[in-house]
């Protein structure tokens, strides 16, 4: 933790010394394609910092997203990108840095850069201009590739990601190490089921698994907030939206030793009981009790279908119950008033009220029915 300390106590200060009136925070960002914006020309694609200000509480930051496609930690430099980031990075601001793809390209000797060595050398640039403008950097390791080989992830930036990690041990920079934490969550996916985060998309012909749909950058936005909120627990008042995102690093040993299993349960399979209308209301009724057979469960969840000229008697109540409307017409008597109710209306019942459904019309009424099973 201590590794952290400078970049968090600058942190501190500038959040405690501020006034409320104070202008945004800025955070900007030097990177590559995955952090990059992208037009709407491009949909769906887009890069995590491109979303990253939805976030973040606009009157409390304002993020300027300075990454590149197809720059390493060395090309960035020297193509000029970085000048703009220089002459308006000052004291206060953010400077979030992740590079890592591209430096590994061997291939082309612009952009590479061995791991060991050049890497972090390049990295310490970035840092160095953020500290000598009374800014806070942080290194983020690369994000993942999504590259499966049967059923099991690889891990395609281990010594660019282990280089990061020393050199903001080794110069008490801040850390995100994106490359972790993006593999566990691309584990507790798997494979068939994280294709929809990437440019999986057979229209354009295209299947990437380097670059993100709208919803893997998203998806990979948050966690970057996530890891944040660790370094900078005080970012969580300034948070637009919940950062609770991603899995465990056992995910998938938390899931096999499960004694009572997640499962998804279809109608098809549910043992379907006829009943008259209950409580002594008319007509039939159908009831699906889904998950009747759940070990523990501390609620019942069904469907029940009030056919045509059937109903709920009413009935007092000593549980909380909620009727929500699938489909049909009907009438819902509570407490000695009547309520027509239709589809995406919710009715809900307390102890100590009554009440009585009707079906109404020439069509089915669909309800789903939640109560405590436990007292």
């Amino acid at each position: 933790m201590r590794r952290w300390l400078p970049g968090l106590l600058l942190a501190a200060c500038v959040a405690v010394g501020a006034p409320a009136d104070a202008a945004p925070r800025r955070v900007f960002i030097a990177g590559d394609s995955t952090a990059a914006e992208y037009g709407p020309e491009r949909a769906p694609q887009a890069g995590w910092g491109q979303v990253l200000q939805g976030y973040l509480d606009p009157d409390a930051y304002e993020v300027h997203n300075h990454a590149r496609g197809g720059r390493s930690a060395r090309s960035f430099i020297e193509q000029g990108w970085l000048d703009p980031v220089a002459e308006a990075l000052r004291e206060g601001d953010v400077l979030l840095v992740q590079f890592g793809h591209n430096d590994a390209k061997f291939e082309d000797p612009t952009r590479y850069n061995e791991p060991e060595r050049a890497y972090p050398e390049w990295l310490m640039r970035y840092v160095a201009l953020a500290r000598e403008r009374g800014a806070t950097p942080i290194l983020i390791t690369p994000v993942a590739r999504r590259l499966f080989d049967f059923g099991a992830l690889l891990d395609t930036h281990v010594r660019y990601s282990e280089s990061v990690r020393a050199l903001a041990g080794r110069e008490s920079v801040a850390l995100i190490d994106l490359d972790t934490v993006s593999r566990d969550w691309l584990r507790a996916l798997g494979d068939e089921a994280s294709k929809p985060y990437f440019m999986h998309v057979p229209a354009q012909g295209k299947a990437d698994d380097t670059h993100f749909s709208f919803a893997g950058a998203t998806q990979v936005a948050c966690l970057v907030v996530r890891e944040w909120k660790r370094l900078e627990p005080g970012l969580e008042a300034d948070l637009a939206r919940d950062a609770d995102c991603g899995a465990p690093p056992d995910a998938l040993a938390l899931r096999a030793s499960q004694p009572r299993p997640s499962r998804v349960q279809r109608a098809a399979d549910v043992a379907t009981v006829s009943q008259p209308g209950p409580h002594g209301g008319p007509g039939p009724t159908t009831a699906w009790p889904y998950f009747a057979d759940a070990e523990g469960l501390p609620f019942a969840f069904r469907k029940r279908v009030l056919h045509p000229g059937a109903g709920i008697g009413l009935h007092p109540h000593h549980k909380d119950e909620v009727y929500y409307v699938l489909s049909g017409r009907g009438r819902f008597v509570l407490d000695g008033e009547v309520h027509e109710v239709g589809p995406g209306d919710a009715m809900l019942t307390r102890p100590g009220s009554s009440h009585a459904l009707q079906q109404d019309g020439d069509a089915d009424l669909e309800i789903l029915i939640v109560y405590p099973t436990r007292p």
